[in-house]
């Protein structure tokens, strides 16, 4: 398996992606491709002592598109930038996966341009795997569509629902629709039109759709597969991250206040590493665009090593599951006129 990497893209490049993708390659025994000014990838690949190794390649890449570039005019303009040439190289057949800690949209616009989406898909979704105490609910979509229509948000529950299944390994995914109550109701006239639709898809025996949830549900374990629109994904995504955060450093700070709180600490040590894996962003390593017919990696702008090399982890998953091919078999029921 190959796995091509924009080594440009990120707050840390091209250091940490390096990095990371040297360790991930001596962990998983995959081939590595990055892209990026060759000279400076080089220079990153000595210091990491992998100038020799046979299983990275480099591939030059003169331009980089910027977090504050528009997305659309980088992606027509830069077509020299890594990112371009990453995506470029995955189109081509030249490697199994891509993976950028760069631009979103630009990213997700050069997927959608290059790559392309599953035919009969109108927009591809980003999809994080959220935690539940389980195995984790899939979120789609997180922000990659900010309006959405009816026909967008029944397309993002069926390649939820495969992607929980075909990654996550869940038999029979439950499919939540995200909304302000869970009476059918209750939310926007885009939930009550989706909130049809699901039923629709449910009663046909297609998808196991469990009604309206609400934001207390998200960690109940109840639900596997959280459908919403890309603004109020967004918002609850951005939510869970800060929350985790105002919890672990208060923790933190509790654990430190006096010495027998330190030696309850010290007791505690591996259980409290444990829920601190479980909610650090850095061991999910990215999210996948959901509806594009290679696998595209999106790792966080601020993602180090170890974020690197989780994200080449979630690429070889994907690309092992199948998941492309389950939504390709059942695009004649994904559409609004089918369900309708």
């Amino acid at each position: 398996m190959k796995i091509i990497i924009d080594a440009m893209g990120g707050d840390h490049a091209p250091q940490a992606v390096v990095q990371g993708a040297v360790a991930a390659q001596q962990e998983f025994g995959v081939d590595i491709v990055l892209t990026g000014m060759e000279e400076r990838i080089r220079a990153c690949l000595a210091e990491c002592g992998a100038e020799n190794n046979r299983h990275i390649e480099v591939v030059n890449a003169d331009e980089i598109i910027d977090m504050h570039d528009d997305p659309a005019t980088a992606v027509r303009r830069k077509k020299g930038s890594s990112m371009a040439v990453a995506l470029n190289l995955l189109r081509d057949g030249e490697g199994d996966a891509a993976i950028s800690a760069g631009s979103t949209g630009a990213l997700l616009t050069g997927a959608t341009l290059t790559v392309k989406r599953v035919k009969g898909i109108r927009r591809a979704a980003m999809a994080p795997v959220v935690p539940n105490g389980g195995k984790g609910a899939v979120l789609i979509d997180c922000g990659a569509n900010v309006e959405c229509t009816p026909e967008y948000l029944l397309q993002f529950a069926y390649m939820g629902n495969f992607y929980s299944h075909s990654i996550l390994g869940c038999e029979n995914p439950r499919v939540g629709l995200l909304s302000n109550g869970t009476e059918e109701s209750k939310g926007t006239e885009l939930c009550k039109a989706t909130y049809a639709l699901l039923k629709a898809a449910h009663d046909a025996g297609r998808l196991n759709f469990i009604g309206n949830i609400e934001g207390t549900d998200v960690f109940s374990g109840e639900v596997d597969v959280i459908v919403a629109d890309g603004f109020s994904g967004n918002i609850l995504l951005k939510t869970i991250e800060g929350t985790a955060k105002f919890l672990m450093k208060n923790i933190k700070s509790a654990l430190m206040s006096s010495l027998k709180a330190k030696i309850g600490a010290l007791l505690i040590k591996k259980d409290l590493s444990t829920v601190k894996k479980l909610l650090d962003a850095s061991e999910v390593g990215g999210t996948a665009f959901i509806g594009i017919t290679k696998p595209v990696i999106k790792a966080h702008g601020s993602s180090d090593a170890r974020a690197i090399r989780s994200a080449v982890k979630q690429a070889i998953a994907v690309v092992n599951s199948g998941v492309t091919g389950e939504i390709e078999k059942n695009i004649g029921y994904m559409s609004l006129a089918e369900e309708a």
